[in-house]
């Protein structure tokens, strides 16, 4: 009885092994399969490397995989609302977004550059240190003092472009954007002045 009862084990344990190695190999992201994808539908927008040459547009490249495999399920599942995103991942499967976060943040990113000097010692001091008198937390304790960002959850940064990054502060504010976890950023922008928001996104801008 106990033979039969540590060989169910074993079987069981053999056949788990084999479920978790399935699941890895699945979940295993294959960026050449999204090269395609990137080229035709991507490039427009985001530039066939994920250097996005519109302000307006983020850069891709570089950023961290989970997060970018984050915001386009954001995007199909209505989580997040951007009606041209909507319409380009309408037809993505989930292969093809896991495969499309590895092709873009296995790109190298050309970095933007800050243009206001004045500006962007302002945002430093924000980023760095937050603003204590309306309850704003520094932006490196989550986005890292070098604008790396933490995977999944805190995206890279430094070199975005500016225009992009005073956008989506000011959608997380106005509740526009809320695919953040526990509202995060949501919190965090809503005791931002337009100069404040203006101010960081000059820095990170040109955060290298």
């Amino acid at each position: 009885m106990k033979k039969a009862i540590a060989m169910a084990a074993v079987v069981g344990m053999i056949a788990t092994s084999g479920v978790n190695a399935e699941e890895k190999a699945a979940a295993k992201a294959d960026p050449a399969k999204a090269q395609q994808i990137a080229s035709t539908v991507c490039v427009a927008c985001h530039g066939a490397d994920g250097n996005s040459p519109a302000p307006a547009n983020p850069k891709l490249a570089s950023q961290h995989p989970e997060y970018i495999n984050k915001q386009l399920t954001d995007f199909k599942s209505g989580a997040r609302m951007n009606p041209i995103m909507m319409g380009m991942v309408a037809s993505l499967s989930p292969d093809d977004m896991k495969n499309l976060a590895a092709y873009f943040s296995g790109q190298k990113l050309a970095p933007a550059a800050a243009k206001d000097k004045a500006l962007a010692e302002r945002g430093e001091k924000i980023y760095r240190g937050g603003v204590a008198a309306q309850g704003v937390p520094a932006c490196a304790g989550c986005h890292s003092p070098t604008g790396a960002g933490i995977p999944a959850l805190y995206p890279h940064l430094a070199g975005q472009h500016g225009e992009y990054i005073e956008t989506q502060l000011k959608s997380f504010r106005n509740e526009e954007r809320a695919n953040d976890p526990n509202k995060m950023m949501q919190t965090v922008a809503m005791r931002m002045s337009d100069k404040d928001i203006k101010a960081v996104a000059e820095y990170i801008s040109g955060l290298h």
